[in-house]
């Protein structure tokens, strides 16, 4: 009887865990699909991101040699308590003259309309960029990681965002997740 059972219950067990190896979300050595999102209205903020022009940009449009992803939900519990985190780590980069203009972060608010991503950054005074993705395309390109996932993307010679690090969930201490990340980029000493 038992091993009737299990073998009812092992093609569900397979089927379940090759659609979670499936849905692996975009890592490191994975092409960066390519977003389009829409340029802040906010001028310092778009001076933040060294944007030129109105209207939207590419990832790759962003002037900065590294650029940290955080995918965001405001409703997401873990996002919330990560926000204080990631904002030290934004002032840590923002304070440091090798890097202010080296490393740049921008977070994305999956599920989250303009107005969700908007109370979101005043709830928790987030002072970089964030977007919203209301309608999940983003997500979607990204194979629809679980929040917070921090993606770091480097450019290359070519232009194009090679991810060299993503992390699922917080990062704790932010010094020691940006010299992990520059070491893993290598931009670390």
């Amino acid at each position: 009887m038992r091993c009737h059972m299990i073998l009812r219950v092992l093609p569900i067990i397979l089927l379940l865990g090759s659609a979670a190896a499936a849905d692996d979300p975009v890592g490191r050595g994975d092409a960066m699909p390519d977003l389009v999102l829409a340029a802040p209205q906010d001028p310092a903020l778009k001076a933040y991101l060294g944007l030129k022009g109105a209207g939207a940009f590419e990832l790759q449009d962003i002037d900065a040699r590294l650029v940290i992803v955080e995918i965001f939900s405001m409703y997401c519990p873990h996002c919330q308590r990560e926000a204080p985190v990631v904002n030290r780590l934004y002032r840590l980069l923002h304070e440091n003259e090798r890097w202010r203009d080296t490393v740049k972060l921008i977070g994305i608010g999956v599920g989250n309309s303009p107005y969700e991503v908007n109370f979101f950054r005043e709830t928790y005074e987030i002072p970089f960029p964030l977007f919203a993705d209301g309608d999940f395309v983003i997500h979607k390109a990204l194979k629809k990681p679980r929040t917070p996932y921090f993606l770091v993307l480097r450019r290359e010679a070519d232009g194009k965002m090679e991810i060299v690090d993503t992390r699922l969930g917080g990062f704790g201490d932010p010094a020691g997740f940006l010299r992990s990340i520059l070491k893993k980029s290598g931009l670390g000493d």
